[in-house]
């Protein structure tokens, strides 16, 4: 049984592994689609008693039913084009790019297209279609979807890549609704500096959306709801650009800020140099030289780490908190020690004399004992008390009922 936990591997040797894997699996991908693509070309699987590659893919090599696609899809361009196998396993492109840029290969461009595409995302490709196949734009509409929309078989799942048909915004008149609408918004670029933008809204939204259509009457008359989205999202930038790094067209100047008790405030003026100076981007440098290409979720960082501060100097005073609590429970432990060894020295000193009177060494230590919550007394008080363990109370009947002179 093979082992999957990897705990007891170092970052580098980690790190090291998992970049060997991926150019392995690579590889392992390109022979595997060859492989499917002469099956395929031999249809190998009718005498396995199979009706389609498809259907050999999924029952007999387990393979989902969008994977099965993907991979058929590819190994074939691939067999057209041999160039894509290479590309594959040189990590130059990835599976999802053969299946996007499969509708538009030629022999012809071929060999650029794949040039191009190289290590690109599956977004830069799309946009690299578009630069070079632009489609039409569609007209902007909002229609009102099927409350509970119902899945077909025909329908693509969503790594799978649609090799032809023009993607619309809205249905037209005569046009069904879309059999599914995925949870999450999408600009697909269909020309160069044009993009199709896909989103479903709710019903407030959609009740802001007329709103602003109206409010919007007199620049735009004809209600267009690409140049609405326009207004609304630089109107909403400003607003962000202002609360981020307090962005202004109107920058004070040799303005004194009263200064802040708080560590972390950041004076306006910083936040807009730092802005600028870092083009709101992620400041983080690996150890290869690589820069962060983040640009979400970015907060201003201080030189002086306030909150590393801030915990250190908890931990701080936590450790002096306990250095000083075990310190006093030495000294106590040391008096407490101190003090029964000196009760236990006054009480020695009291059971040679009560040996001598002719105690036994059992009665003398026992009555030694009563001395030891006065280990500072004079031997003699210290003695009497010991001798007070010995002394027998009288009873009732050898007590004189008459202490007066009698005649």
């Amino acid at each position: 049984m093979r082992a999957y936990s990897l705990s007891h591997l170092s970052d580098q040797t980690l790190l090291r592994d998992l970049t060997s894997l991926i150019a392995r699996d690579r590889v392992t991908t390109a022979t595997l689609l060859a492989h499917l693509a002469e099956v395929d070309a031999r249809r190998l699987y009718l005498p396995a008693a199979y009706p389609s590659m498809f259907a050999y893919c999924v029952h007999e090599l387990h393979l989902s039913e969008d994977a099965a696609s993907k991979r058929i899809q590819a190994a074939r361009v691939g067999r057209r084009f041999p160039g894509i196998f290479e590309a594959l396993a040189d990590g130059r492109l990835h599976l999802t790019g053969v299946g996007m840029l499969a509708p538009y290969l030629t022999p012809e461009n071929a060999d650029d297209l794949l040039a191009a595409a190289s290590h690109r995302t599956k977004a830069e490709i799309e946009e690299l279609i578009a630069q070079r196949s632009p489609r039409s734009e569609t007209m902007a509409l909002a229609q009102a979807l099927p409350a509970s929309p119902a899945r077909t078989a025909e329908q693509l799942a969503p790594a799978q890549v649609e090799s032809a048909g023009p993607e619309c915004l809205g249905a037209r008149a005569g046009q069904h609704a879309p059999a599914h609408v995925g949870p999450r918004s999408k600009a697909t670029p269909v020309a160069p500096e044009r993009f199709l933008l896909q989103l479903t809204i709710g019903q407030e939204t959609y009740d802001d959306l007329r709103h602003a259509q109206a409010l919007l009457g007199h620049r735009i008359p004809s209600g267009d709801l690409a140049r609405v989205f326009g207004h609304a999202l630089k109107a909403l930038i400003g607003q962000l650009e202002k609360t981020k790094f307090a962005a202004t067209t109107r920058p004070r100047r040799n303005a004194s800020e009263r200064p802040s008790t708080n560590p972390r405030h950041i004076p306006a003026r910083v936040k807009r140099a730092v802005w600028e100076r870092d083009s709101g981007q992620c400041t983080f440098v690996s150890e290869t030289g690589r820069r962060c290409p983040a640009r979400k979720l970015l907060e201003f960082d201080h030189i002086e780490e306030v909150a590393r501060r801030s915990a250190e100097g908890r931990r701080r005073e936590a450790d002096e908190a306990r250095r000083r609590a075990a310190g006093a429970r030495v000294v106590e432990e040391a008096g407490r020690k101190a003090a029964e060894a000196r009760a236990r020295a006054a009480a020695e000193e009291v059971i040679t004399p009560l040996r001598l009177l002719g105690f036994r060494a059992d009665e003398a230590r026992r009555a030694a004992a009563l001395c030891e919550p006065i280990p500072d007394a004079p031997i003699e008080q210290r003695l009497r008390r010991a001798l007070s363990c010995f002394h027998r109370p009288r009873t009732p009947a050898q007590v004189p009922t008459d202490l007066g002179n009698t005649p």
